[in-house]
């Protein structure tokens, strides 16, 4: 063979090698795409969150390798917070290999994405958002609303200005209103506190706000007018801080004011100051930079220059929150290969698994430096969300502090509106529940 011959074959036979590394490098990398609203009127409150996403795969990646030498990559795709991006970016990303699970950031995209992830067997987080009846994992195989829904934050409002009050007897009578981002997010707490209002005699008022919340004149006018004994803030980003200032303009105390844990963030309060003091929202998690995991966010990715936003913005509310969501994906994916494989790459299916059989306690949750961050969280095959927890904070005019206890929402209520909003959706899709059997696979 002449010399040419055999450097060609050589430059194929290393071409060839190439390929069979790169293929192999790409076969240990578990995807996790990110989809964001960087932009636009959320844009406030999206942009924390997505930072303590992409800051805990970074960590994760510098820390530890990966997950068991499985490298975590993400590609991050804006939404602006629409219905139509949200999907746009599913339909782009949902192929890439790898690719661990979607949180969609916004229930309107939950609820287009819902539909679809059993077709594509990939598993939704929904942290405190989406589906209130994706609760039930015998009905919806693919949806994960950890950490609670809106029933469940709905609930533990009522349960809290019952205790106000000396009993939740003493609710009768009194004017509870809701003020909500005229959205499937806003509307999604109403069944619940119908259901309470019928049990209680309380009376409910409900007050609509479009989207994305700059305008409320009309709706604090109408506040003014009623006197409600509580307003309850169901908003998300520009809306809440326009809402206190609102609040704040017709005189409307905001120590009588509770909002739901997507209104109880820094950017929600931190530009009207003392003005918003008093207002108290829930809280599913801490802040601060003193827990372990953000310590090591702090010396892993941002002490290296490589964070994905400021420093100072690191451990604040919605920042964790993003880590915390984070936490359970990769949790999901590693609890997925003690079953499917160690050191392999996941499926979707594997890691809908995964989610599905997450037992995180006390313990565990120390072990990965989240010890008083969140409760602990226990998923299985009926229960999709493993926690319904959270507590009350209230805002000091220049920090937020916590106010109460750990309330649980109340299962004898929730379970069966669960199960009977569970049902009517499987109805009208023409659908099915699961079989036993198939919480195996």
């Amino acid at each position: 063979m002449k010399l040419s011959k055999l450097v060609a074959a050589a430059t194929l036979v290393a071409a060839g090698l190439t390929g069979a590394s790169s293929a192999l490098a790409q076969a240990k990398e578990q995807f996790f795409p990110l989809l964001s609203y960087r932009t636009g009127a959320y844009a406030p409150n999206g942009v924390p969150w997505a930072n303590g996403k992409q800051d805990y795969l970074k960590m994760i990646n510098a820390r530890d390798g990966g997950i068991n030498g499985v490298k975590l990559t993400y590609e991050e795709c804006e939404t602006g917070y629409a219905t139509d991006r949200g999907v746009e970016c599913y339909e782009r990303l949902k192929s890439r290999p790898g690719v661990a699970f979607f949180d969609p950031q916004s229930t309107g995209i939950t609820f287009a994405l819902t539909e679809k992830a059993p077709a594509d067997k990939v598993p939704l987080i929904t942290l405190g958002y989406g589906l209130s009846v994706a609760q039930d994992g015998m009905a919806f195989k693919w949806n994960f609303p950890l950490m609670g829904s809106y029933w469940t934050g709905a609930d533990i409002l009522i349960q809290h200005l019952g205790k106000k009050e000396g009993g939740l007897d003493k609710l009768k009578g009194k004017k509870i209103a809701l003020v909500y981002h005229d959205s499937p997010f806003g509307k999604e707490p109403i069944p619940l506190l119908q259901e309470r209002a019928k049990m209680h005699g309380f009376d409910l008022q409900l007050l609509p706000v479009t989207a994305p919340g700059v305008e409320q004149k009309a709706t604090w006018l109408q506040v003014r007018q009623s006197r409600p004994d509580y307003v309850l803030l169901w908003g998300w980003g520009v809306m809440n801080s326009t809402a206190l200032k609102e609040s704040q303009a017709t005189g409307y105390p905001r120590d009588k004011m509770y909002g739901v844990w997507w209104a109880g963030a820094e950017p929600d309060v931190k530009d009207v100051g003392e003005g918003a003091k008093g207002y108290n929202a829930l809280a599913l998690n801490t802040s601060g930079q003193q827990p372990k995991v953000i310590q090591d966010i702090l010396k892993h990715v941002h002490d290296k220059g490589q964070g994905t936003g400021p420093k100072d913005e690191v451990g604040s509310v919605l920042y964790t929150r993003g880590v915390i969501i984070q936490m359970l994906g990769v949790e999901a994916v590693r609890r997925a290969q003690e079953r499917f494989g160690k050191g392999k790459v996941m499926t979707g299916e594997q890691v809908r698994w995964g989610l599905e059989n997450l037992a995180l306690d006390e313990k565990k949750l120390e072990a990965m430096g989240f010890t008083s961050i969140m409760r602990p969280l226990s998923t299985s095959c009926a229960d999709h969300m493993g926690s319904t927890w959270a507590r009350v904070q209230t805002w000091d005019g220049s920090k937020w502090g916590f106010s109460s206890d750990w309330y649980q929402a109340d299962e004898q209520i929730i379970k069966p509106m669960v199960k009977a909003g569970a049902e009517k959706y499987l109805a009208d899709k023409k659908m099915t529940r699961r079989d036993v059997k198939d919480c195996q696979s």
